[in-house]
C-alpha cells in the first residue's frame, strides 16, 4: 500500500463515520427551527381538483377539510392589486388572451366554467364561484391560516406589495415565501426577511450535493421549508418534459436522488419541514408520509383528509 493510501483510507473512513453520526444526530451541532405551524394537509391552488383553482370557494372548501396550509401564486394587475392567479396570461384560466398586468382588477374576466386539473390530466374541476380574488381579500377572510405565496417573476413591485400586505395583516410567521428562482427569492427575503422561506431549485440541488458529499450535517440551513415534487409522480401525473424518454429518465434519477429517508429525517430533525407535491392519489400520500414528510400538497383536500383521518393523523 502506498503511503498516500495508508493515510487517506483511514481518514476517509473516519470522515464517513463522523458524517453519518451527525446526519442522524444533527441537534448535537444545530439548534432546530421551532415550527410555528405543522402543515400536514396543504391545498394546492386552494384545492384545484374540487373547486375552480384559487377562488374563494376553493379555499373555503379546503378549510372545511381542515387544511393546514393554502398554496397560491400571485400576479399584479395594472392598477397595482395583488391578485391570486397561477398564470400571468389569462387564456388558460378564462379564455381571454391578455396578461394580468394589462388589466385593472375590476376588469379581470371570470374563470372558465371548468378547468383541467394540471396534476390529474383528464380530470376537470367545476364551481359556482368563478371570480378571481385579491391577496388582501384572502388575508381578510383567513387571517390566521398559513399560506405559501409563490412569486414566479422578478417583479419587485409585486414582491414589495406582498411583503407590505403580510406586515399589515400581522402574518410574518405564517406566510411562506416560495419561488423556483434564487434571484427572485433574494428579492423576497430583502422585502420581508421576517417571513419563512422555502428552497429554490438551485438551493435544492445544493442541498442534495451537500448530502451526498457528507457535508450537510455541518452546514447551516436558513430555509424552513423544503417543498419538493415527489419523484414517483413523474411520467404519471407530472410531465416536466415533452419527451417521454426524458420523463422516464427524470423519474428514475430524481427517485434515486431525492427519496432518501435519512435526508428527510435529517431535515425534519433540524426543523426544516418537508412537503411533497402535488399528490392526488392515496398511494402517493402513503409514499410521502412513509418517507417522513411533514405534509402533502394536493389538489384534492377531501381525499387527503380522509386518508389522514383513517390513519389517525391530525
Amino acid at each position: 500500500m502506498s503511503p498516500l493510501l495508508y493515510y487517506a483510507l483511514p481518514a476517509l473512513g473516519s470522515y464517513v463515520m463522523v458524517s453519518i453520526f451527525f446526519l442522524r444526530r444533527p441537534r448535537l451541532l444545530h439548534t432546530p427551527w421551532a415550527p410555528t405551524f405543522c402543515p400536514r394537509l396543504a391545498a394546492h391552488r386552494g384545492g384545484s381538483g374540487e373547486k375552480l383553482e384559487n377562488t374563494m370557494e376553493a379555499m373555503e372548501n379546503s378549510m372545511a377539510q381542515r387544511a393546514d396550509l393554502l398554496e397560491l401564486d400571485c400576479q399584479l394587475t395594472r392598477d397595482g392589486v395583488v391578485v391570486v392567479s397561477h398564470d400571468d396570461n389569462l387564456y388558460r384560466q378564462s379564455g381571454v388572451n391578455k396578461d394580468v398586468d394589462s388589466l385593472a382588477f375590476e376588469e379581470l374576466p371570470l374563470y372558465k366554467e371548468e378547468l383541467e386539473v394540471y396534476f390529474s390530466p383528464g380530470h376537470f374541476a367545476h364551481g359556482s364561484d368563478r371570480r378571481m380574488v385579491s391577496l388582501e381579500d384572502m388575508f381578510r377572510r383567513f387571517p390566521r391560516t398559513p399560506m405559501s405565496v409563490e412569486v414566479k417573476g422578478e417583479n419587485e413591485k409585486l414582491i414589495h406589495k406582498i411583503a407590505s400586505l403580510v406586515r399589515h395583516f400581522d402574518r410574518n410567521e405564517i406566510t411562506i415565501w416560495a419561488s423556483e428562482k434564487s434571484s427572485v427569492m433574494k428579492k423576497c427575503k430583502a422585502a420581508n426577511p421576517e417571513m419563512p422561506f422555502s428552497f429554490t431549485i438551485r438551493r435544492g440541488f445544493w442541498l442534495l450535493l451537500l448530502y451526498y458529499l457528507g457535508l450537510l450535517p455541518f452546514i447551516p440551513i436558513p430555509e424552513k421549508f423544503f417543498i419538493c415534487f415527489l419523484p414517483t409522480i413523474i411520467n404519471r401525473t407530472y410531465f416536466p418534459f415533452s419527451s417521454p424518454v426524458l420523463n422516464q429518465l427524470a423519474a428514475v434519477v430524481s427517485k434515486w436522488l431525492i427519496m432518501r429517508k435519512s435526508l428527510i429525517q435529517h431535515l425534519e430533525q433540524r426543523g426544516v419541514q418537508v412537503i411533497f407535491w402535488c399528490l392526488n392519489e392515496e398511494s402517493d400520500f402513503e409514499v410521502a408520509y412513509n418517507l417522513g414528510a411533514t405534509g402533502v400538497m394536493t389538489d384534492y383536500p377531501t381525499a387527503l383528509r380522509r386518508y389522514l383521518d383513517n390513519r389517525g393523523a391530525q
